[in-house]
């Protein structure tokens, strides 16, 4: 019988990548949330998964040699997952390099640089110019990357696969990184085929009644972006 995944997640991109792949493998998992503008990632509990105080992260009860495997790094789980279920990730080696380069471009760029354009942009107490442009012309860059990309494929790594899952949802506040996606006609297309996967919106929905247009108050800013990243846990 197979036992469900505890998924350790809040509301963001890179909780939306493994929502999105739990869905679509349909895997079981137990939703368990780490309130990330609470501080709830720095507790013991949740440090002894991830290290790195950041989320996602999985606890599965049967890992490769059935013993429980926690896992942290979205990019790592979505790795995980698509050879633990078999999808979403080729078969052959050629293949899987595809896929492999693009998850590390969204891993190493992609969600970098455009959460860095996220906040400059959005939450950066004070307005600073070079930042704002510095970041949002590598944002530019980027979506001409991936719209080049997918002139000529019909999805980033050639099949549907993690590699899209992973990107997807830092696209989606392209609006926030000082982007227009009708600028990029092959991205837009690829983005609007995503969003209406069913599975892709029932990613997108977990715990989204929780996190919504939620206040970014003292604390949250604090637990984000201030010296309690720096404390010893």
């Amino acid at each position: 019988m197979t036992q469900p995944i505890d998924f350790y997640y809040w509301s963001t991109p890179n909780g939306w990548k493994v929502g999105i792949m739990l869905e679509e493998t349909e895997t079981p998992y137990n939703v368990i949330p780490v309130d990330i503008m609470a501080g709830e990632q720095f507790k013991p509990e949740f440090l002894a998964i991830s290290p790195n105080n950041k989320m996602p992260a999985i606890v599965d009860p049967q890992g490769p040699d059935g013993e429980p495997i926690s896992l942290f790094e979205s990019g790592a789980i979505l790795w995980y997952l698509g050879e633990k279920t078999g999808r979403f990730l080729p078969s052959s080696s050629r293949e899987r390099y595809t896929v492999m380069q693009w998850l590390m471009f969204q891993m190493g760029g992609v969600g970098p640089m455009l959460g860095q354009a996220h906040h400059f942009r959005q939450y950066a107490p004070e307005t600073i110019p070079y930042a704002i442009n510095r970041y949002t012309n590598e944002a530019t860059r980027l979506y001409g990357v991936l719209n080049n990309r997918l002139a000529e494929s019909e999805y980033v790594a050639g099949g549907y696969s993690i590699a899209d899952m992973a990107i997807l949802p830092w696209i989606i506040p392209y609006q926030r990184q000082g982007q227009n996606l009708a600028d990029y006609p092959h991205l837009q297309r690829w983005f609007d085929d995503l969003n209406a996967r069913p599975a892709v919106q029932r990613g997108l929905a977990i715990l989204k009644d929780r996190s919504v247009n939620r206040e970014m108050d003292k604390e949250a800013r604090e637990n984000l972006f201030g010296t309690r990243q720096l404390e010893k846990q």
